[in-house]
């Protein structure tokens, strides 16, 4: 059935549909019954780029990248397979996105083709994300437009719960124009909000907190949850396809309609309590909504008097405690240790550290991943913009790539040995398999250098120090595809930034492997060199080499003109007993005036 502006859809095709009418742009995700039909319509509408990915996890984190980069996108998966996203999908609701992000989660009630039957309502309670479960095709559409324009709103991604008689039953949809597809950015830098080392989240989950509340807020009118009045003998609470249900069985109870399921709009809620003179919740699998509305129903109280930031002290709990009895609280604030900050810092030494001095000095949006080298996010190097979880920074610039302005520089990812190993193994095939135009960097260190050193399979040893088989990371990346592989040693500062250049100019996905032991190696502490030390009458205060941002170069400011210094503007100087003589602040030092100490 098709007339003008009305078909017969299903909830998988209406979803597609709604996505096209809200302007996304960017479309994947794995396929998995009851979800897979989403995608595979979404590839009728042209002007929405879509792939499948390798798994999930992937799908999440590449739709994020393409959500930075200002492009609606959606992502589709069967109810598991939020489990395999549930890594990104928990730090996505901390940073936010760019322009919209729908999650379309099609849970499976009945284990027709899954290995169980889990609800995953439980989901956006757990991250704190708006979650819309609609009722028929055509609330499937308009729920997928309306998880746009509350992704935006809010910051957050929009879980949007299908179950299977969602998904694979037709009614009749409405059809209309499509908005106006929004143009995207070369993705801005920033640090704050995108890149998740604690001292930012910290911050975020504070923001988390202050959104979900308006969240709550904006869900106790929100338009769509609505009550239907009738007999007030009985009122039903249900939603999704409990409520087609329940209009069969009782169609003239009275009902109270739930399409924002989380957060649930306690004061509605309560409000057609009071006007009815039974209350039934009917809702498929868990009862996910009848514990949270007798959890307001009691005289139970928790969190609103103890909090659910952070960790507890003694303070926190007594005063919550108090906050309960009426009593007045101890507003004294918590004793602060007088020690200087010392803000996180790549090690002196670190092979890391002239990588990112050339990226930069390139100034390319580099996206990141989980390990030290992601402190290079900090001033002065400036060169990680994004940190979400493991593997996926290189799934995050795929996102960017597929979205950004023709014309934009080449994204970067930057990726740790053992955190490729353990998840970026599938973002890099995934990019490699969708024709992705990125430079992806791995960065071998030959250890998990962030935990303390412990081996993983490019060492050549087991947890005992016993002689294992070791990984090839250049044949294992040819494996996956990538046919532009190149390594250097990212101390070599001129070769390396020679090959950061013909791996950006390349066409397709380039990948380089820097390679240099961590510096705290017992193997590497032994060969450890001779220091350098600053020539201060060769030294023109230029600060330069303060931009490697090594914690054995520090500065002193003078008010004094040097011997042969046009100005006064301070000096370098160099901790001979920190410095491990890698030497690569007397590369950069453009007036010779960082050397060795025998010279």
């Amino acid at each position: 059935m098709n007339n003008m502006n009305h078909a017969l859809l299903s909830g998988n095709e209406a979803v597609a549909r709604g996505a096209f009418e809200a302007g996304c742009r960017f479309a994947t995700g794995y396929p998995g019954t009851p979800s897979t039909e989403i995608l595979e319509s979404i590839t009728n509408y042209k002007d929405i780029y879509a792939n499948w990915a390798v798994n999930e996890k992937v799908a999440l984190e590449s739709a994020s990248g393409a959500s930075i980069a200002g492009a609606r996108s959606i992502v589709t998966m069967k109810h598991v397979g939020l489990n395999v996203a549930s890594d990104p999908f928990m730090t996505l609701a901390y940073t936010g996105v760019g322009a919209g992000l729908v999650i379309v989660s099609a849970d499976d009630p009945g284990i027709f083709s899954s290995q169980n039957e889990q609800d995953n309502r439980w989901y956006a309670l757990f991250a704190k994300v708006p979650m819309l479960e609609p009722s028929d095709s055509d609330e499937a559409r308009v729920f997928t437009k309306k998880a746009f324009q509350i992704s935006e709103m809010f910051d957050l991604p929009v879980l949007l719960r299908l179950t299977t008689r969602i998904s694979h039953s037709k009614s009749i949809v409405k059809i209309e124009d499509p908005d106006q597809v929004r143009e995207t950015v070369y993705p801005k830098k920033q640090i704050e909000k995108y890149v998740m080392v604690p001292s930012n989240a910290r911050g975020r989950r504070l923001l988390l907190e202050e959104r979900f509340k308006k969240l709550t807020e904006f869900s106790e009118g929100f338009e769509l949850n609505r009550t239907e009045w009738k007999n007030k003998d009985i009122g039903i609470i249900t939603s999704g396809i409990s409520y087609q249900y329940v209009k069969e069985s009782m169609p003239d109870a009275s009902i109270l309609k739930l399409a924002l399921t989380n957060p649930l709009p306690f004061n509605m809620i309560d409000d057609f309590v009071k006007r009815v003179r039974k209350v039934l919740i009917v809702e498929e699998l868990d009862p996910y909504i009848e514990m949270q509305i007798r959890y307001i129903s009691t005289k139970i109280h928790g969190k609103e008097f103890v909090s659910s930031i952070s960790e507890f002290t003694p303070l926190k709990v007594k005063n919550g405690i108090d906050r309960f009895l009426g009593k007045p609280v101890n507003a004294a604030k918590p004793p602060v240790m007088d020690v200087s900050q010392r803000p996180p810092i790549l090690c002196p030494g670190c092979p890391h550290r002239g990588l990112f001095y050339q990226l930069y000095k390139l100034r390319v949006f580099v996206a990141g991943d989980i390990g030290c080298y992601t402190l290079a996010f900090d001033q002065p190097l400036n060169a990680v913009h994004t940190c979400l979880d493991m593997g996926a920074g290189i799934s995050q610039a795929m996102g960017i790539e597929r979205v950004m302005p023709s014309g934009s520089e080449k994204p970067v990812a930057v990726i740790g040995d053992s955190t490729f190993l353990h998840s970026g193994i599938t973002s890099l095939l995934n990019a490699v398999y969708n024709r992705s135009n990125i430079l992806v960097i791995i960065l071998d260190n030959r250890t998990t250098a962030m935990t303390g050193a412990q081996p993983n399979p490019v060492a050549g040893m087991d947890i005992y120090g016993n002689p294992a088989p070791e990984v090839s990371l250049e044949k294992l990346v040819s494996a996956i595809g990538a046919e532009w592989v190149k390594t250097v040693d990212p101390y070599d500062t001129k070769l390396t930034e020679k090959t950061l250049k013909d791996a950006l100019s390349y066409r397709g996905t380039a990948v380089v492997i820097t390679k240099g032991p961590c510096v705290l190696l017992p193997g590497y502490k032994e060969k450890k060199q001779k220091p350098y030390i600053v020539k201060t009458e060769m030294c023109t205060g230029c600060t330069i080499c303060l931009n490697i941002n090594c914690p054995s170069v520090w500065w002193e400011s003078t008010e004094k003109k040097l011997p042969g210094r046009k100005r006064a503007r301070g000096i370098a100087y160099i901790d001979p007993l920190t410095c491990t003589g890698c030497g690569l602040c007397a590369d950069i030092c453009s007036f010779d005036a960082i050397v060795k100490v025998e010279e």
